[in-house]
């Protein structure tokens, strides 16, 4: 094609050299805000899956926990007759009521992760209000932290349950329970050998 045609056509339309610079200028950015646009999206569409399973996958491992330890509690209440193997109920009950507790402090989590969220949506509402000019775009890595977060604190919760045992005192509770078994033990052994002493007592008497 003839340059001047071109050229004849763009006077036509009234656009002179600097006005196809300014355009292809414009092109390039709204090619680079698009491409980032997405790139960030796609992250917070995989973030916002995986704090969905998150929830999801603590709730599973605990209802999985729980009925293997119901199971396994008929089982621990046998062993712990046995002389030295008393702490075996203590280390169960403590094991289920720590696995118990993932579910209150879960939703104690989830609550205040919606509060957040709630104050973060206020806060965009106001700035919209306050400032025409203002873009969502600016609050999105906000909402890509506050997801990071979340399925972070999601994943602690066992060890937070863990610390409320801990705190709790049941280090004390399994103490008095092995000594409580250990008397136990004790009283019944005195026992035994009283009334078997008692009966090699009367046999003696008799062979006499």
């Amino acid at each position: 094609m003839s340059n001047e045609e071109f050229d004849k056509q763009l006077e036509e339309l009234g656009w002179s050299p600097g006005d196809m610079v300014t355009m292809a200028g414009m092109y390039i950015e709204r090619g680079m805000y698009n491409m980032k646009k997405g790139i960030r999206d796609f992250f917070r569409e995989i973030l916002e899956l995986m704090f969905q399973a998150a929830a999801l996958v603590i709730d599973t491992i605990r209802t999985f926990f729980l009925v293997v330890l119901a199971i396994l509690g008929p089982i621990a209440f046998a062993i712990s007759v046995w002389d030295g193997f008393q702490s075996t109920l203590t280390q169960w009950i403590c094991r289920y009521i720590q696995v118990y507790l993932w579910l209150p402090v879960s939703d104690m989590f989830s609550t205040i992760l919606a509060k957040i969220q709630v104050l973060m949506l206020q806060s965009d509402i106001e700035r919209m209000q306050a400032d025409p000019n203002f873009s969502l775009d600016s609050s999105d890595g906000v909402y890509i932290v506050f997801m990071i977060i979340g399925i972070i604190g999601y994943f602690t919760i066992p060890t937070v349950a863990g610390w409320i045992i801990q705190a709790g005192g049941m280090g004390s509770y399994g103490r008095n329970v092995n000594q409580t078994a250990g008397r136990a033990g004790s009283m019944a052994g005195s026992v035994a050998g009283a009334a078997a002493g008692n009966m090699v007592g009367r046999a003696g008497k008799l062979l006499k």
